[in-house]
């Protein structure tokens, strides 16, 4: 039950199903344990929308059948708020683009969350309303909160969308965040300086001298901690803004993990480099399967990389392509 407010005796029902009938919400209501006297100030509701089909769409929202027509919001079949707004952000880029004669903007599945739900929407469509969840992305890794102003800022100067003193406090954070890694690399830590702080913490004691970075690797072990252990070292940590720390120790605790999925990425990103130029008669190329047929057919991709993520086209179907295609 979540309270209306203070002053109020009105609550909402979350959970509860309020697309029915009001006098079916009203007996149903009743029926769970201790509502038995409830009183209904007014029936919930639901909202029923019709939408196109997004297969009919361009990576950049723009329908296919009719050039210089973008969609955006509900009508592409999505939910929620922060999911029509970012269509519409990046329709509206678009079609700005357009009208000046410059090129397409996209951002891709390793980019953004913007480019998974697009993606999604396009190469899969939908057949209930999408809502954006982050299990959705498999580079989710890389699609961190804490980094977000630095993918995404550089590009949205490039487009006229962020000033020049926003993009240089993202470079700003950029060196200071190096500049931390530098510390953290170059500074030494002898056994007996840190092993007591090492066992108060339930992590290994050291038998040398080792660097400060190869310690907050640890997974028990945070920065603001040890550099409270070291004076010394939070002397020279000083300088730089808590944020760019983070960033330092995120890149390094998680580093690993980060050059993994950024050569999976990697790999992606060569079949996205290659264009599908005009529409392909997949149906004249029997080494495909049957069902790679008839959901290439239907949805034309753009690149190599958008046609290997339709639900139905197999890695096999792919390299049959690249040879077709003459790669």
């Amino acid at each position: 039950m979540e309270p209306e407010g203070w002053s109020t005796v009105e609550c909402y029902v979350n959970g509860f199903s309020s697309s029915l009938p009001e006098d079916v919400q009203y007996r149903a209501l009743r029926e769970i344990a201790g509502f038995e006297k409830a009183k209904m100030f007014r029936p919930g509701y639901a909202i029923e929308y019709d939408f196109f089909p997004p297969t009919q769409l361009t990576s950049t929202l723009e329908t296919k059948p009719v050039r210089n027509l973008w969609l955006a919001g509900q009508i592409n079949g999505t939910t929620g708020y922060e999911e029509a707004a970012c269509q519409g952000l990046m329709a509206g880029i678009n079609a700005h683009q357009r009208a000046h004669d410059k090129p397409a903007f996209t951002l891709r599945r390793d980019e953004a969350y913007i480019g998974v739900l697009i993606d999604d929407l396009i190469n899969k469509g939908t057949d209930e309303p999408y809502r954006m969840f982050t299990s959705r992305a498999e580079h989710r890794i890389l699609l961190r909160q804490d980094n977000a102003d630095l993918r995404l800022t550089p590009l949205g100067h490039a487009l006229g969308l962020a000033s020049d003193e926003r993009l240089a406090r993202v470079r700003q954070k950029e060196a200071d965040t190096l500049a931390v890694l530098d510390v953290l690399q170059g500074f030494g830590v002898e056994p007996a300086a840190i092993n007591g702080f090492l066992a108060e913490h339930h992590s290994a004691e050291i038998h040398e001298k080792t660097r400060a970075l190869n310690i907050v690797r640890r997974p028990a072990i945070e920065l603001p901690a040890l550099a409270a252990a070291l004076p010394a070292l939070a002397e020279k940590l000083a300088a730089f803004s808590i944020e760019a720390q983070e960033q330092a120790i995120i890149q390094t605790k998680y580093e690993t993990y980060l050059q993994k999925e950024q050569q999976q990425a990697q790999r992606m990103r060569e079949l996205e480099n290659f264009v599908i130029q005009g529409r392909l008669n997949y149906g004249a190329m029997p080494a495909l399967s049957h069902e790679a047929r008839e959901k290439l057919l239907k949805i034309q991709p753009e690149t190599l990389g958008q046609a290997s993520r339709i639900s139905g086209v197999s890695p096999a179907d792919v390299s049959v392509l690249m040879v077709y295609l003459g790669r």
